[in-house]
């Protein structure tokens, strides 16, 4: 969207978002959410700015300081020069505010030449980061798919076939003016082409859909349930995979979804309810004991790990500054521990899927390969990774696992 004027209020808010992002450690998504319920009067136009120039400035946040040639900080002045420059950056002329008064418009063009000179500068990302990604993908790869998740992501929608049809929910979309379109190479996966508020829409709080990423969706179909089954969601979070497994089991069977979070379980149920699935029971995992009741009861598993999420920055970016080394490792540690004990819960001749949302080999495929190794009696069937610079798709990694009699 092209804004031709600035207004003090909207670039306040959006000063004011990245301070609540960077000095107190707010998630971009939240911090925004906060903005815009603090301006319930800003019309649909001004919401859109302060969202967009927010997640920009998150975005580029190393290249726009690098732009404005001083020292990154996280204080009111610095960060109004700071949108200064990302407002010059893409191509507007700078009003005559106290704000900007020391902006050297021809500094910034002088510098814009050099950012090429590194990768790591040009792509906006820490250099910890780069190094890491380069010596899992190598320069060239990792190079393009920094590249990819630098670009706005697509919404992507899963009618809840448990309620109405996909057809239906695009007819539902057609009539409220909503840009949608089926997206094939996926079960009931809707496309949206407008920036709008769809947990606003009265067909969203009757649950005829979830707001679920198409790489995410294909998760759920990557498990091959069938209705009737007993499944396990070991590591459900607030259920998005859930739902979506429900409705292909066609509201029949059992769901066990399990998290070690109550506050998560609790928000699925909210959904269940919202969705009418009535086949889910949640599980709090308070120890080894929980998973060892469980042990050799699952047709299906799900292990959905938690990961450094580097295949999702398009929609998290400010997660590339909020992360660091020694989390990767811990992370890492947590994937090799929920391998080692949660297959148990699966029975003979029953299928797992072992997923994340992060295009890191050591991460993924590496995993599964030391997992099997130790573990002969189960066989890796097929396996799966997303990449961002697919365009359509963010970064997740799949692979399904059988467990032999």
């Amino acid at each position: 969207m092209k804004y031709e004027r600035l207004y003090p209020v909207h670039v306040r808010a959006v000063v004011n978002t990245l301070l609540s992002i960077f000095k107190e450690g707010y998630l971009a998504d939240k911090a925004i959410q906060y903005t815009l319920k603090s301006n319930p009067k800003a019309g649909a136009k001004d919401r859109a700015f302060i969202a967009e120039s927010t997640y920009n400035m998150v975005r580029w946040w190393r290249m726009y300081w690098f732009l404005l040639g001083k020292e990154e900080k996280h204080t009111e002045e610095a960060i109004w020069e700071l949108f200064g420059v990302y407002w010059f950056e893409k191509g507007n002329q700078l009003p005559d505010w106290v704000e900007f008064k020391n902006i050297k418009s021809d500094k910034i063009v002088g510098r814009k030449a050099e950012v090429n000179n590194s990768i790591a500068i040009r792509e906006s990302i820490p250099d910890w980061l780069f190094e890491l990604g380069c010596m899992e993908l190598g320069e060239e790869k990792w190079g393009e798919e920094i590249a990819a998740m630098n670009g706005e992501s697509t919404v992507y929608i899963r009618a809840n076939t448990i309620k109405t049809s996909m057809m239906e929910l695009l007819q539902e979309l057609k009539n409220k003016e909503i840009g949608a379109n089926v997206f094939k190479p996926v079960d009931n996966c809707i496309s949206i082409t407008d920036r709008q508020n769809l947990f606003g829409l009265d067909i969203f709080k009757k649950g005829y859909f979830e707001m679920q990423d198409a790489g995410s969706q294909m998760i759920g179909e990557f498990l091959r349930v069938e209705p009737g089954m007993r499944v396990v969601d070991a590591c459900a979070g607030a259920g998005g995979k859930t739902l979506q497994l429900a409705a292909k089991m066609q509201n029949k069977g059992r769901i066990i979804s399990m998290d070690v979070e109550d506050w998560k379980l609790q928000e699925l149920k909210r959904r269940t309810r919202r969705a009418g699935v009535g086949i889910v029971e949640t599980k709090l995992i308070d120890g080894t004991k929980t998973i060892k009741r469980l042990a050799n009861t699952a047709d299906r598993l799900l292990l959905d790990v938690p990961c450094s999420g580097l295949g999702v920055l398009k929609r998290n970016p400010d997660a590339k500054w909020k992360l660091d080394i020694s989390f990767i490792n811990r992370i890492k540690k947590t994937q090799e521990e929920i391998l080692q004990s949660y297959p148990r819960m699966l029975k003979k001749g029953g299928l797992m899927v072992y997923a994340t949302c992060s295009i890191l080999p050591s991460e993924n495929h590496k995993q599964v390969e030391k997992f099997l190794s130790n573990n002969p009696e189960f066989e890796l069937l097929e396996e799966q990774q997303l990449y961002p610079s697919q365009k359509v798709y963010d970064g997740f990694y799949m692979a399904l696992i059988r467990k032999n009699d």
